[in-house]
């Protein structure tokens, strides 16, 4: 049995309590050691990883089995990751691994992705923390990408075993001082000959050209600028080097508080309207410089708002709209319903499943975000408005309902490359706090708010309405947010660019004896084969028709879907009183005060944003002009493959989305083969379709979890409640259900 590295215990169709059956003793273990490590699998170590501590005899038991079996192995810590290394043949029925990550092993975890700790005592579940008096005999961690992993520690040495919690304990839940990162012992002793991928054409809004470029394809540069005011970081740490504002705007404006109180263009849309946001001013209590202030603002209000040419809605985010702490505790409640123990929690949990899900309001937030992103979308391209996001520092829902608004109205943030040019710009350039969001150096936990991962949701709830309207899949925002907590990567690991080019950049190299090896995520070569990548890739996504000149100058100045939307006259210039109103609430909102809300309160808004919602969904869909969301209440669904992803018992054996996928791929290759039949007889070139990745169309083990999981398999049948059943029939039918779902399974 220690042969194959598999420990086995008792079945039958009630499972019991979890635990560990062993039939071999802890000295019979121990005195094979000789020839187990023979067996052992190597531990693969990046440039610049360091092996801190390990424990031999640790048995990783099998989550979907009840802990009923268990994988005999070394349990390993270094200063970048958790690993688990078995030893020698698993006995396990793993296949073949379909969607391997170069970086990150199926049964390794980074250090930041370490969520929570448990420890077993006499079967009671205990988190851990701190120094430990006395040591546990089980080990449970939780991520943050939903793995639960169980380790036994009863067999192993007790030296071994304080040596590797204590160990785990220490580099994943200490605070850490930010050069203390793996990031940096990676960039300095990679090497620096990484080939860039030529495929990857992101814009990286690191330079003033990279500025200009995104305002001349927006056409947003006859009314905006860039300018290169702080570049060095002199005027404020927060702004990137570049960025975009009003034309009229003097650079003493930007000068006269740090960047605060000031409009910064996020996007141009066609007719003209902008999306801009505004960091509000410092809160001051001296009456002269509130006076000041309020002067400052009135003065910069008047560069943006000129009626009747140009007309400016506010929308304040820090009063009007979520809190980061609603977005931190509903996303507590929401995680804690994937992060499954064994199954008979599944089932347990399974009953109140739906009750569960709304209780923790996840997706009505989700919900909440894609309504203000419409009604944003409705006043810019229906009512001609611009519109002026306003946040204490704007680097947090600013960044989200920019970004969103932008995936919406054009069709080049839905391609990969325009969407990674849309991260760089709204969130890296943004200020975005990714440091302080996910909690990378362990200093408050009352800073970690999922607000990417909350955008990443939204954008697929997306990508689940209107699949061909993105270049992308949904394969690819999974392993987008799993690379949050991989710190190789560059890209997540800093709270501004002011904070990355201090410690990276040119300011660092005199202190370095070596240029820095600087990896940005969106060079997936580092973490997936080509093969692999073809799954990032959505077959099914539709090209741009190219026009031609006739046809291009018959529609120079219309939208794409310009003609499929309400035809809502412009709001006629305000009167004074009402301007000089509006004024104020600005003011207001910037230096910190409570007020009402603004113009977004009023019916009129809430009967054109209804109009302009049903009218859009009631014609067919331009996929490459802009593009709505369902938010009616079953829309909003669950993003199923990253959250679902780890639990065996909630796959749809040969079902779910890659189903339907695997379907159409062949509905996709017979028209293509059709297309080339009459192409021949025409003598013309068939034109280019989307290679069908050939993971998906030729695996016949597919389930819902793929490609993150094979198909799995049952030893046992659950434990299924008899209370609160009776209208889904009796314990003897579901029984039979999972008696045919095995079958299925089986074939």
């Amino acid at each position: 049995m220690l042969g194959k590295g598999v420990v086995g215990g008792g079945g039958g169709t009630k499972a019991p309590k979890p635990s560990f059956v062993s039939y071999v003793r802890p000295e019979e273990i121990h005195t094979d050691e000789k020839e187990v490590t023979e067996k052992e699998v190597t531990l693969h170590l990046l440039p610049g990883e360091q092996l801190l501590c390990e424990a031999s005899t640790v048995l990783k038991y099998v989550q979907e089995d009840c802990c009923q079996r268990g994988v005999y192995g070394r349990l390993v810590c270094t200063d970048f990751k958790i690993a688990f290394l078995s030893d020698g043949e698993s006995g396990l029925d793993n296949g073949e691994t379909q969607f391997k990550n170069k970086v990150i092993g199926e049964n390794d975890i980074t250090l930041h992705c370490v969520d929570q700790i448990y420890g077993v005592f006499d079967e009671k579940k205990k988190t851990l923390f701190g120094q430990l008096k006395k040591y546990p005999e089980k080990l449970i961690i939780h991520c943050k990408d939903l793995r639960v992993f169980h380790f036994c520690l009863r067999y192993t040495k007790e030296e071994e075993v304080k040596r590797i919690v204590s160990g785990i304990i220490h580099h994943t839940q200490a605070p850490k001082l930010l050069k203390r990162l793996f990031l940096f012992s990676y960039a300095t002793a990679a090497p620096n000959n990484t080939a860039p991928d030529p495929e990857d054409h992101t814009v990286m809004f690191d330079t003033l050209k990279d500025w200009c470029w995104e305002l001349e394809r927006t056409k947003g540069n006859v009314k905006y600028k860039a300018v290169s005011v702080n570049e060095g970081y002199r005027i404020c740490e927060r702004l990137p080097a570049f960025f975009v504002v009003p034309t009229p705007l003097m650079e003493e404006d930007v000068l006269r508080f740090q960047g605060h109180g000031i409009p910064i263009w996020c996007w141009s849309c066609h007719n003209g309207s902008a999306l801009l946001k505004m960091s509000a001013l410092p809160k001051e209590q001296d009456d002269g410089i509130l006076q000041m202030q309020k002067s400052f603002l009135d003065g910069i209000y008047k560069t943006i708002h000129r009626p009747p040419y140009e007309i400016v809605r506010t929308e304040d985010l820090s009063s009007n709209f979520l809190s980061l702490q609603e977005i931190q505790t509903a996303y507590c409640k929401f995680k804690q319903l994937f992060l499954i123990d064994n199954s008979t929690e599944f089932w347990d949990t399974d009953i109140k499943w739906f009750s569960l899900l709304e209780s923790s309001s996840w997706l009505d937030i989700i919900r909440r975000c894609l309504k203000k992103a419409i009604e944003i979308t409705e006043c810019m391209e229906a009512q001609n408005m611009n519109i002026l996001l306003l946040e204490e520092n704007a680097s947090d829902l600013c960044c989200l309902l920019s970004s969103l608004v932008q995936v919406m109205m054009d069709p080049h943030c839905r391609t990969r490359t325009g969407f990674q040019s849309l991260i760089q710009k709204e969130w890296v350039m943004g200020g975005h706090c990714f440091l302080d969001r996910c909690n990378h150096l362990r200093q408050s936990d009352k800073e970690e708010v999922p607000v990417f991962l909350l955008f990443l949701d939204c954008v697929w709830q997306l990508v689940h309405q209107h699949p061909p309207a993105f270049e992308f899949t949904e394969t690819y925002l999974t392993v987008l947010s799993d690379s949050l907590y991989i710190p190789i990567f560059s890209t997540f690991f800093f709270n501004s660019p002011h904070q990355k080019d201090t410690n990276m950049g040119r300011e660092s190299l005199y202190t370095q004896s070596k240029p820095l090896n600087l990896l940005t995520v969106w060079d997936w070569s580092v973490q997936f084969e080509p093969k692999a990548q073809t799954l990032l890739k959505n077959p099914l996504y539709v090209e741009k028709p190219k026009l031609d000149k006739g046809q291009r100058k018959g529609m120079r100045f219309k939208h794409q879907r310009q003609l499929s939307l309400p035809l809502t006259q412009s709001k006629s210039s305000p009167k004074r009183g009402f301007f000089r109103e509006e004024t104020d609430h600005l003011i207001k909102n910037l230096l910190g005060k409570r007020i009402s809300k603004l113009i977004n309160s009023s019916d009129e808004l809430q009967d054109n944003l209804r109009e302009f919602y049903d009218s859009w969904h009631s014609r067919p869909t331009d996929y490459h002009g802009l593009l709505l969301p369902h938010i009616e209440g079953p829309e909003i669904k669950v993003w199923a493959q990253r959250y679902l992803r780890w639990i065996p018992e909630a796959q749809i054996v040969g079902g779910g989305r890659v189903a339907t996928m695997s379907k159409l791929l062949e509905m996709m290759e017979e028209v293509q083969r059709l297309q080339e039949k009459v192409d021949e007889r025409h003598h013309s070139p068939a034109p280019h379709q989307a290679e069908a990745p050939s993971l998906l169309r030729n695996s016949v083990r597919l389930s819902s979890l793929f490609p993150f999981a094979l198909l799995q398999r049952h030893s046992s049948k659950p434990v299924l409640p008899t209370s609160g059943w009776k209208t889904l029939g009796d314990e003897e039918d579901l029984a039979k259900r999972e008696d045919e779902f095995v079958d299925l399974g089986d074939l």
